[in-house]
């Protein structure tokens, strides 16, 4: 039987990194992901790793940059608005098209707003979040086992695709404690014959750049970049599906408010209404065939989120206005309770009747 062990969600991400082959951290302290910055600080040094607290979020998420180019498995982690100093890199990296995993325990904003849970930089990851053509493949854990074994899954992906994955996880996730194990995770390793290691004389000059002075060279590398992306929408989407079977309603949730929309599921169930759960695990690439395969019979869609409607786009956009979206919200750091989604599930009820 495997080991089970009780953490913090911060704590599984960091631990998970180590077991992945994560041995260069650089960050920056923000609540409420610190424990990962503390984690790291304790683990990596014991194991010949590299932890290095960098004078500004700026700084490290470069530092992240020139490890991804020598080849590294390399990990920072912020929240909000140290994501947003990174934003810049993040562009580069993309450009530069090699793998990194940056985590974002995300509290509310704009701005420094609060260090309460929040759920209100989907915009921000699964739109770009720095400037120019790009995207992340973008991880949405909804328990502290889903924060380790979805961190070793995003060093694979981005290692597998040549590009960033972003853990994007909230403030709860983030904090609370459960029981984990990670005997049976999958650790994967990639060649990388692209990297700054040095020639010794033996090869090539590799060059790692996104500077492409040519507007017909950038346009193709563009293009390039984004067949690939097709390829990740295609073969990479996760989602859950919970009481799918039958369902005429259906609720959409990722992370800390899937959880609670459960119950509020389960309630409405017992209240005999036909309605079940998708959680999207992937938020880039977003499951759009899990929509797909109930367009047919659902009559309605309650999106629940902790920010002013975000993922509200998607979903319309994936049930291609075959029936009403409506939003069940809370935000500024604040979690819709079971008894609000449930009274969203009953007025959607009675829309479609």
């Amino acid at each position: 039987m495997a080991e089970r062990i009780l953490m913090k969600g911060n704590e599984a991400i960091a631990e998970a990194a180590i077991r992945a082959g994560c041995r260069h951290y650089f960050g920056y302290p923000i609540t409420p992901q610190t424990e990962i910055a503390a984690y790291m600080a304790k683990k990596m040094p014991k194991i010949g790793g590299v932890f290095l607290q960098a004078e500004s979020e700026i700084a490290s998420i470069n530092m992240v940059y020139g490890a991804a180019a020598a080849g590294m498995r390399v990990m920072t982690s912020s929240s909000s608005p140290g994501i947003s100093l990174k934003a810049e890199g993040l562009s580069y990296i993309a450009g530069s098209d090699v793998p990194a995993l940056v985590v974002n325990v995300q509290r509310g904003g704009p701005g420094l707003g609060g260090i309460q849970p929040s759920q209100s930089d989907y915009f921000q990851a699964t739109k770009g979040g720095g400037h120019g053509d790009y995207r992340m493949i973008v991880l949405a854990p909804a328990s502290v086992q889903e924060m380790a074994s979805l961190t070793i899954k995003g060093f694979d992906l981005a290692d597998k695709y040549l590009m960033t994955s972003m853990i994007l996880a909230d403030g709860t996730i983030g904090q609370m404690m459960e029981p984990i194990t990670f005997e049976d995770a999958e650790i994967k390793t990639y060649d990388k014959p692209w990297a700054l290691t040095g020639t010794e004389c033996k090869r090539p000059h590799n060059v790692v750049n996104s500077l492409y002075l040519k507007p017909d060279e950038l346009e193709k590398k563009n293009f390039e970049r984004y067949e690939k992306y097709e390829q990740i929408e295609k073969n990479e989407a996760m989602w859950e599906d919970y009481m799918m079977d039958d369902a005429e309603i259906c609720v959409v949730a990722f992370g800390i408010a899937s959880r609670v929309a459960k119950n509020a599921v389960m309630t409405a169930r017992s209240e005999g209404i036909k309605v079940g759960l998708i959680r999207p695990i992937t938020l880039w690439p977003f499951p759009k065939a899990a929509f797909e395969a109930v367009s047919d019979r659902v009559r309605a869609y309650v999106s629940v989120e902790l920010n002013m409607g975000q993922m509200i786009e998607d979903v319309r956009l994936a049930t291609k206005c075959s029936a009403p979206v409506t939003l069940c919200n809370r935000t500024g750091g604040m979690i819709p309770s079971p008894d609000e989604i449930l009274d969203s599930i009953r007025n959607a009820q009675k829309g479609v009747l």
